[in-house]
């Protein structure tokens, strides 16, 4: 039984009986928490048509879906909302439909294709506590649409060129002496991360000297030897020049392998890689062709740049004089590029921090105006930087929080916290540490996605992996919890797959509550999809563990005495933990059988 939709159908045929005419908007939405009921119906529009006053109106619609519609066991009006409580017949209905649906939560295929770009890292550091947010965030977003129904594209462009992997290099190539992950024992992108601290290190004295000599702070920046070292080798990366190309390959090797597997244990995937050093020289070719058709510009100098003073931007440069690409640049081209790959996909999401705001502005503009109709579908899924007590992450300094080091620290959190609480002994140690992955990461994944992307978050560890309160271990106990209620009704031989629920007459609050949460997930799902949201869909989880709880810790259920509510509870609980497991597993988070 879809409720919604019935409802919406009853209540236009009592606007159409009491007022004379039919309308096809309702604004209906959940009740306010203060007022009895589960569904509320906006009335204000109504009165063009009712000619009554609002609260009026909600009377007259509130008492002929009462006694026609047989969906409504009664109402109350507050100014003009007509608050509807559904009858308990309604909701066993709405139940058994949810309970027999073996697809429920999982759409079937639309034919619809969309692309979701997450990560995309520089090859020259390893990924921290602001990749994990953005790749937490990217794969949800992917997994909350392929649950819709769609196809769905999940790729990263690889920020392997430009003058930030040259730091590295320059600086491996000064005071490397000869280091290798191997030799060294280090993840290959925190050894070549090493060197791009190494780099500011140096760059900074370089700077210092220069300027204590009288050197203005700009021309110092520029003629720091360790600067023009960088710079000499991104020129020569672009004149292909072998013994560049064959150290750029080897530390970009040693990068790919350390984030290989920390995209591992992080639980993301991904079906594509773009690399930025294949998609520039498109992006070259666009800007060039962008000169002669002119929407683009020459200076003096030679670099070559937009206008986009009368779309209320500024100008932004697209070549540099030299002839080398900007990041802008290789955007293009990698746009570009991605729809000639997928050309049916019906919208490209980019997953990246809000101080890139501006630069997809001007990226989805510069396209437009190449002539790309698609560029209006692009959509920059924009995010709050994640800060710390002890301030904003620098990776220039090395003050980072390493994504591999939290991840180890939360899982050694879980472990000891799972050792203490003693429930252990039937577990063998391969259970235990597999429990404390899952009870680890699911605290990490929960805390940096129950937020609104667009909010920026302060991280709290030892809040996150609290068992109770707003966090993914109380979500994962609520699921254990359930299943060992499952587990107890099958050594008791309840099967509820026999229960009558013709025969269940009433329900408790709290088990219509439970139904009403069960009821609305897909529907968050497209609210969580509308608004590229996780943050909703990990709320919903939540509300939906914690009034289960309130159910389970007023009604004992192996105490009831009918067989058919007994039967109706263990089916209950069985569709919670489903539901619950799904709304977990598009965050990419896992939900234990035991804990």
């Amino acid at each position: 039984m879809n409720l919604d939709f019935t409802l919406r159908t009853e209540i236009q045929k009592a606007v159409s009986e009491l007022f004379g005419q039919s309308i096809d908007q309702l604004q209906i939405q959940p009740t306010n928490v203060e007022f009895e009921g589960s569904h509320t119906l906006v009335c204000f529009p109504l009165t063009k048509i009712s000619k009554k006053k609002p609260e009026e109106t909600a009377q007259a619609v509130g008492e002929y879906l009462q006694s026609h519609s047989g969906l409504v066991s009664k109402f109350n009006v507050v100014k003009g909302f007509l608050n509807l409580s559904i009858t308990d017949a309604v909701w066993v209905k709405v139940f058994e439909a949810i309970y027999s649906d073996s697809s429920f939560g999982n759409a079937k295929p639309l034919g619809k294709e969309i692309m979701v770009e997450y990560s995309s890292p520089n090859t020259n550091k390893p990924l921290h506590l602001g990749h994990l947010r953005n790749n937490f965030l990217g794969y949800s977003v992917a997994e909350i649409y392929k649950a819709l129904g769609y196809t769905v594209h999940k790729v990263q462009i690889i920020n392997d060129r430009g003058i930030h992997i040259c730091k590295s290099m320059a600086a491996w190539k000064l005071f490397g002496k000869g280091e290798t992950p191997e030799n060294t024992g280090l993840k290959g992108d925190k050894l070549v991360g090493k060197y791009y601290v190494e780099f500011d290190k140096n760059f900074k004295a370089q700077c210092k000297e220069l300027e204590e000599k009288g050197t203005t702070k700009e021309e110092a920046e520029k003629q720091a030897p360790i600067m023009k070292l960088a710079v000499q080798m991104l020129q020569q990366w672009e004149q292909k020049n072998p013994e560049i190309l064959e150290l750029w390959n080897t530390m970009n090797g040693w990068v790919y392998a350390g984030f290989d597997t920390t995209y591992k244990r992080m639980g993301v995937d991904f079906e594509k890689l773009y690399y930025e050093s294949n998609t520039y020289l498109l992006g070259k070719e666009e800007v060039l062709r962008g000169v002669e058709q002119g929407v683009f510009f020459k200076k003096e100098d030679g670099s070559v740049w937009v206008d986009l003073t009368a779309d209320g931007l500024d100008q932004k440069v697209l070549l540099r004089s030299d002839g080398t690409s900007v990041y802008m640049t290789q955007d293009i081209g990698t746009a570009i590029l991605r729809f000639r790959d997928f050309p049916k996909i019906e919208g490209q999401v980019y997953t990246v921090g809000n101080e890139q705001e501006y630069h997809f502005k001007v990226l989805f503009l510069i396209l437009a105006k190449l002539g790309y109709a698609w560029a209006k579908k692009c959509y920059h899924l924009s995010y709050g930087m994640v800060d710390l007590p002890t301030g904003k992450m620098k990776s220039r300094e090395g003050t980072v929080v390493d994504a591999d080091d939290l991840m180890e620290e939360m899982v050694e959190e879980a472990d000891k916290q799972t050792r203490e609480l003693g429930k252990i002994d039937e577990m063998t140690e391969r259970e235990v540490s597999d429990l404390a992955e899952m009870i680890g990461l699911g605290a990490l994944k929960f805390f940096l996605l129950k937020v609104d992307p667009k909010k920026r978050m302060m991280f709290d560890p030892s809040e996150s992996i609290q068992l109770q309160g707003h966090t993914g271990p109380f979500i994962q106990y609520t699921h254990a919890c359930i299943k060992s209620i499952l587990r107890k009704a099958e050594s008791l031989n309840i099967k509820p797959e026999s229960a009558d629920l013709q025969k269940v007459n009433s329900l408790e609050p709290s088990e219509r509550e439970v139904i009403f949460k069960i009821n609305q997930y897909t529907t968050k799902l497209q609210e969580a999809a509308r608004e590229y949201s996780p943050a909703i869909v990990a709320n919903y989880a939540f509300e939906l563990a914690k009034e289960y709880n309130q159910f389970y810790q007023a009604i004992p259920i192996f105490n009831e005495t009918d067989p058919a509510k007994l039967k109706f509870r263990i089916a209950f609980s069985q569709v919670t933990a489903g539901a619950i497991e799904k709304a977990m597993a598009v965050l990419g988070i896992r939900v234990p059988e035991k804990m």
